[in-house]
């Protein structure tokens, strides 16, 4: 990278890198001039009339036209001007061509992308789009290479440093990035490879203990009868890179990530008696987060919200009349299948309803940065590609792979035939009402969201997306593909899916919990995120008449209903006296620190503040209780096992909770590694008190000097940190020496995975937030400018921006924007700074 060979010639050790990473102006200096000017007159080819842009204090552009052309244009042109750097990432991301900027060891990610296929996905959709959809795209993407062509010589630090070129943008692109978008909602690929990996290690009978599924539920046992007789040790190759390729993938945040909230009030439950409306969508600590705030005015209309730099519209926002937002389904629309396969005849075949059938053929070309291209051959069956013939074991990226015996692993997903899901998004975004918000969401296939939308009368939900019928089985474990048994039937009929209107409960929420009850006429999931942060929505919005600042407040709530529902364990009739017992049978120390524990556990009132230290020990025997239940038998910590059931529990409604709350004839309540058999008081007995030595251990024996936000913390990583672990040993150093300038400093967190405001961590790992509020949306239609909001990070990707972090104290402080609609409030928020665009 240019910047960082030009610092390692500065110096000749790593010790005045160590200078740089406290001297953010160096690095500012040096690609200032890649910042776009904020001010004065720009002329830019393409437009039809002049175009303002003007931003808040936080960097939020609004853009006035006096046209429709314009405002697409322009919002391209914005859009690379703020994000290029990330656009271009999530661009070779879903086309899987990360290695041409980063070299051989992102080849594992490309190849696993590759197989996705999105870019036919892409194609397929924008195929199906209106003339009119198409036009507009292409208008965005003529803005968007405006930018490109002026910024050329002088693009964003990380960009300009890796030596890579961007191609101009096509309107395909755009479609490119939905489909990575949705292909991120996805949860189920990477819990059925997790699943694999248990039943590997514990059997098909004891992996159902382990599988998440909701206390109500049975547990699936029929379904894991379906691996029965199955040879999964060994007889899999290439498991083990599938899930780390998988996981790869998820680390950089686009796989498997569950979580967000939203609620509607009704006006019956509004103190002035016009409807609210609040989302937050839940992503890792990133920097940039992946929405940025816009904010487009024409004579025709106006809208305000969330988007994602290279999609031309918002996402979830306002737009004068309506207010929309959204959630993730938690959708099972993805089955891996095992194939059984062999070579015959020179070719790969697959047995299918006991004929063996030639696998289907494709030729993927990989450019590779500092190497010769690759050619490889990508293979599926009828099911889907043979994930497990592109991810292979290699003893080098670059060695072919020879897959010959065993079982493949298919991965099916959703068809995208006949779908004007983008059409409908679009309609969504300009719906001037409740009702024409819900004929827009009835046609929106390509996406499996809860939408919720308001206008200043009414409140609705609808569940969006495309479901399967399967023929057997519930889809929720990998499914033996050779006999057809389990294979899909068509799908659902819309006219099934999930909807409401106007409650007589006066309010509409979803936080990803199952939405429908237990045996519900169709299928949308068997894996749910915890239901608590669903129970304290209801709790919360059926208490009082809710305003803008009640539904801020209930976005900053940090408290949990799982502490009452464990307290009800600890006192429940079977296990009080049992657990007193099991903690009088251990040694005189451990005795007290459990009484201890077990003392203020049950006077603790669930509020996970960030100081905290009754928050400190909760956590901790929640981390302590997973690993004295589960590591005997699933450990090391290291082990594919361990961090399988891991992976599960920042998924979906975990084992971890599920035995908390119950399952006592579980056969993981016994240490395996002891003489005799303990029970679940035994094991609890002996998770109270290592929770006490574990704060001790941490934090000291001053109980005084707990905190939650001590062990509980939120770090915002960089793009360019994240892929660290993918270039040479040189460039690491120097993106390790800028940490500084690249990333935030870290800061104590308050919640966790069941508090509105979320923070989610690996229970059983560590306490670092894996998952947070990424933006904050309240409309409430009883304020003169009923829009407020607030973005996780800041406004900007590119560091030397002043907007690149400012939006995080803001974020923590709870300091939201407002987003004027009325032309008299605009110069309060967006002052007088103009740049003007003209043609």
């Amino acid at each position: 990278m240019r910047l960082l060979r030009h610092l390692f010639r500065l110096s000749l050790g790593a010790a005045s890198l160590l200078v740089l990473a406290g001297c953010q102006s160096v690095a500012d200096r040096r690609h200032a001039d890649s910042l776009p000017p904020t001010q004065g007159v720009l002329r830019l080819q393409g437009l039809a009339d002049s175009v303002v842009v003007r931003r808040n204090a936080l960097g939020m552009p609004l853009i006035e036209t006096r046209n429709e052309h314009d405002a697409l244009f322009a919002l391209g042109y914005v859009h690379a001007s703020d994000r290029l750097s990330q656009m271009v990432g999530l661009r070779l991301m879903a086309e899987g061509k990360l290695a041409e900027m980063l070299g051989p060891d992102v080849l594992d990610i490309d190849r696993f992308m590759r197989a996705m296929g999105l870019r036919r996905h892409a194609e397929t959709l924008y195929r199906n789009a209106s003339p009119g959809l198409r036009q507009d795209f292409e208008i965005y993407a003529r803005g968007v290479n405006a930018f490109l062509f002026r910024h050329r010589d002088r693009l964003p630090m990380d960009l300009a440093e890796s030596g890579y070129q961007p191609s101009y943008w096509k309107a395909e692109d755009s479609v490119l990035l939905f489909c990575l978008l949705n292909f991120g909602l996805s949860t189920n690929l990477q819990e059925e490879i997790a699943a694999l990996r248990l039943a590997q290690k514990v059997g098909t009978e004891r992996l159902v203990w382990l599988t998440p599924i909701y206390p109500d539920e049975p547990l699936p046992f029929a379904e894991a009868d379906k691996l029965k007789g199955v040879e999964l040790g060994g007889q899999i190759p290439g498991l083990a890179a599938l899930d780390r390729a998988a996981g790869q993938v998820a680390a950089l945040n686009m796989l498997g990530v569950a979580a967000s909230n939203n609620w509607a009030i009704a006006p019956r439950g509004s103190r002035l008696g016009k409807s609210l409306l609040a989302n937050d969508t839940h992503l890792p600590p990133a920097l940039p987060s992946l929405w940025n705030f816009v904010h487009v005015r024409t004579p025709q209309r106006q809208s305000a919200g969330v988007s994602v730099a290279g999609i031309p519209v918002v996402i979830a926002g306002f737009n004068g009349k309506l207010a929309w937002g959204m959630t993730m389904v938690m959708a099972d629309t993805q089955d891996l299948f095992l194939e059984r396969i062999k070579h015959e005849d020179g070719r790969l075949h697959y047995l299918a309803d006991g004929k063996w059938l030639p696998v289907s053929e494709r030729q993927e070309t990989f450019l590779v940065k500092g190497a010769p291209a690759i050619r490889e051959t990508l293979y599926e069956t009828r099911h889907g590609p043979l994930l497990n013939s592109v991810l292979g074991e290699r003893k080098h990226p670059l060695q072919p792979l020879s897959l010959s015996s065993g079982h493949g692993l298919a991965l099916q997903r959703l068809p995208l035939d006949d779908d004007r899901s983008l059409d409908a998004f679009l309609q969504l975004s300009h719906a001037r009402s409740v009702d024409e918000a819900f004929t827009a969401a009835g046609e929106l296939r390509a996406m499996a969201v809860n939408l919720l939308f308001a206008d200043a009368g009414h409140i609705g939900w609808q569940v969006t997306g495309r479901y399967p019928n399967r023929r057997g089985g519930l889809g929720l474990l990998p499914s033996p593909g050779w006999d057809g048994a389990y294979d899909w039937d068509g799908f659902a009929d819309p006219m099934l899916h999930p909807y409401d209107q106007d409650p007589a409960q006066g309010w509409l929420g979803t936080a990803n919990q199952r939405t429908v009850p237990r045996g519900y006429g169709m299928q949308l999931s068997s894996t749910w995120y915890y239901p608590e942060r669903a129970e304290r929505i209801a709790e919360l919005a059926g208490r009082g008449r809710h305003d803008a600042q009640s539904m801020i407040a209930m976005q900053y709530d940090q408290t949990t209903p799982f502490a009452a529902k464990l307290k009800a364990m600890f006192e429940a009739p079977g296990m009080a006296e049992p657990l007193r017992q099991a903690i009088d049978a251990l040694p005189s120390t451990e005795r007290d620190r459990a009484r201890e524990a077990l003392s203020r556990l049950l006077a603790f009132d669930g509020r996970l503040a960030a100081g905290s230290a009754d928050a400190a020990l909760y956590g901790a025997f929640l981390q302590e209780s997973a690993r004295q239940t589960f590591l005997d038998e699933l450990g090391p910590d290291d082990s594919p096992a361990w961090q399988a059931l891991l992976q599960m529990s920042g998924l979906s409604y975990s084992a971890q909770a599920d035995h908390l709350l119950g399952r006592e004839d579980s056969p993981f309540w016994d240490d395996i590694a002891t003489a005799r058999t303990e029970d679940k008081p035994a094991i609890l007995a002996r998770s109270l008190a290592a929770a006490v030595r574990h704060l001790e251990s941490r934090l000291g024996d001053d109980r005084n000097a707990w905190q939650w936000g001590k062990l509980h913390r939120y770090r915002w990583i960089s793009d360019s940190t994240r892929l660290a672990p993918y270039l040479d040993a040189r460039q690491r150093t120097a993106i390790q020496a800028l940490d500084g300038y690249l990333n935030h400093a870290p800061a104590p967190a308050g919640g966790d995975h069941g508090t509105l405001n979320v923070s989610a961590y690996r229970w059983g790992q560590n306490f670092d937030a894996q998952l947070i509020p990424a933006m904050r949306i309240v409309v409430d239609f009883a304020r003169e400018e009923p829009m407020l909001g607030l973005n996780g990070t800041g406004q900007s990707g590119n560091p030397a921006s002043p907007h690149y972090k400012d939006g995080i104290d803001a974020w923590l402080d709870g300091r939201y924007m407002s987003f004027p609609f009325k032309a008299e409030n605009l110069d309060k928020t967006y002052g007088n700074q103009r740049l003007l665009l003209v043609p």
